[in-house]
């Protein structure tokens, strides 16, 4: 699937089972988060919207602004973390790496370096990024 091109309506169409949709307050810092400890790679990205992909399956981002006349925006904190109880997992992608490579971002906040963890058969960490969504990255051990 083309993502640069597809038409909106066609991507709304072709989104199945569960998908994230993240609110973010600066849609260019969270993917150079994203892309960086995580390894996503960005589509569409504009100061408004853009969708990510890990392992094929696309996470959208919106601005704040872009849900200026929907009601969650008044549900939001001025600071985060937003996503409080939320774990947004992203298998297969390397914990170490992403603990390393999230250092580089001062308001990424480590939660849980890098842990095996044997009774789920994982070795995986909790980042916060920016947004206080909290990242657990994880590998089979």
């Amino acid at each position: 699937m083309d993502y640069e091109t597809l038409p909106a309506p066609d991507f709304g169409h072709s989104l199945r089972a569960v998908t994230v949709n993240l609110l973010v307050r600066d849609v260019a810092a969270e993917i150079a988060f994203l892309t960086a400890v995580f390894g996503l790679t960005a589509h569409r990205a504009s100061r408004d919207f853009a969708i990510l992909l890990h392992a094929g399956q696309p996470i959208q981002l919106h601005a704040d602004h872009t849900y200026a006349a929907h009601p969650l925006l008044s549900l939001l904190p001025e600071t985060p973390p937003r996503g409080a109880g939320i774990e947004l997992r992203l298998h297969e992608a390397d914990p170490d790496q992403a603990v390393a490579a999230a250092a580089a971002f001062p308001q990424a906040t480590i939660l849980q370096p890098a842990t095996d963890k044997p009774a789920h058969g994982l070795r995986e960490a909790v980042i916060l990024c920016p947004d206080g969504y909290a990242w657990v990255p994880s590998r089979r051990i």
